[in-house]
Order: C-alpha cells, then sequence, then structure tokens
C-alpha cells in the first residue's frame, strides 16, 4: 500500500493577442509501473491574451495497492534507496470563444512527463523542464 501526497506547479502561457482562453484539464495522473497511485485536478480558469498564470495542482492518493509492483521499493528494513521511476500523464484543454460564441476553436495539448524520484531528496523540488513530451 502506497500513500502519495505532492504538488505539482506548472506555468500556463496564453500567446494569443487576440482572445483569451478558458481552460480545463483531464485529471492529472501519477503512475508507478502503469499503476495510478495519485490523481489531482486543474481547477477551470479564465486566462486574457498576452498573460500567464501559475497553476499548482494537489496530487493525492491514500492507500492505494500495488499489487505486487512495489515489491522491488522495499528492503528488509522496510526502506528503498532506489530512485521510483514515475510517469505523470494529463491533458491541458483550452477553449477560446471568437466572435462572441460564434466561432470557438479548441486546443488539446497532451504532457506526459517521466520524474525519477530519489527518496533521499524527498523535499526538494524536480524540474520538469527536459522530461516532458507535449503532443
Amino acid at each position: 500500500m502506497i500513500t502519495v501526497n505532492s504538488t505539482v506547479k506548472l506555468t500556463y502561457r496564453n500567446t494569443g493577442t487576440f482572445f483569451g482562453v478558458h481552460v480545463t484539464s483531464s485529471p492529472v495522473d501519477l503512475h508507478y509501473s502503469e499503476i495510478a497511485i495519485a490523481t489531482g485536478s486543474v481547477k477551470r480558469f479564465y486566462q486574457s491574451r498576452k498573460s500567464q498564470r501559475q497553476v499548482a495542482i494537489s496530487l493525492m492518493g491514500d492507500k492505494i495497492p500495488l499489487y505486487g509492483s512495489g515489491a522491488s521499493l522495499s528492503t528488509s528494513k522496510g526502506t528503498t534507496a532506489l530512485p521510483v521511476p514515475l510517469a505523470l500523464n494529463f491533458t491541458v484543454k483550452s477553449r477560446a470563444y471568437v466572435l462572441g460564441k460564434l466561432v470557438k476553436p479548441k486546443f488539446y495539448k497532451k504532457i506526459g512527463c517521466d520524474v525519477t524520484l530519489d527518496l533521499k531528496k524527498l523535499s526538494v523540488p524536480i524540474s520538469l523542464k527536459k522530461s516532458c513530451t507535449y503532443d
């Protein structure tokens, strides 16, 4: 069983010069060995044109069973010193209203990040800049 409490901070930037966008997201999932160990969501917000915003997402998972996947995580002492590979996946959905509600373009961006959690550095922030892919 695993319990996870973490925060993901990201910057949403609207570079549009003519219109603002309404932003939401699919659930943000943190996976270990294809098992979702924590989940969170982005609150809906409006981002005006030519601006940016810092968004904090709380990821929570309480007593998630690992079904045998976590055997490599613990030692005889009950702890591990090995780095833990995790995957963070979500989709950011943006929608603009141009000319009132006459034209409504949608913008979807799938984001996937491979994160390695080093248990010796638990309180140190991990940069996701170079570990993420955007589709």
